[in-house]
């Protein structure tokens, strides 16, 4: 049985930094692109960040460029987003999900086949 489960949320100030942390069982990391998404309340989820198989390749919404950073540790079975410089904005459920697919980063939620139950991180003004 596939899991992944979500850590590191919370409540900060805007500024801040959060790192967040995906922990996968059931499936091998290496084998799967791997993405983040959020979901701000009264919005649909939305694509944060996907990295390819061994971190050669990311991908990021132009709202997290240069703020955020995903990364993986295959060894941990585990991918990161680090989020600096946080903003209000950025308060959401944030989920991580796996691709099996290998095809090529994916920014939309149906490519998925794997999804975490989501940590809230909520930012204040």
């Amino acid at each position: 049985q596939v899991q992944l489960v979500e850590s590191g949320g919370g409540l900060v100030q805007a500024g801040d930094s959060l790192r967040l942390s995906c922990a996968a069982s059931g499936l091998t990391l290496s084998k799967n692109y791997m993405g983040w998404f959020r979901q701000a309340p009264g919005k649909e989820r939305e694509f944060v960040a996907a990295i390819s198989r061994f971190g050669r390749n990311t991908l990021y919404t132009d709202a997290v460029k240069g703020r955020f950073t995903i990364s993986r540790d295959n060894a941990k079975n585990t991918v990161y987003l680090q989020m600096n410089s946080l903003k209000p904005e950025d308060t959401a459920v944030y989920y991580c999900a796996a691709d099996p697919s290998l095809v090529r980063l994916h920014t939309e939620e149906f490519e998925y086949d794997y999804w975490g139950q989501g940590t809230q991180v909520t930012v204040s003004s």
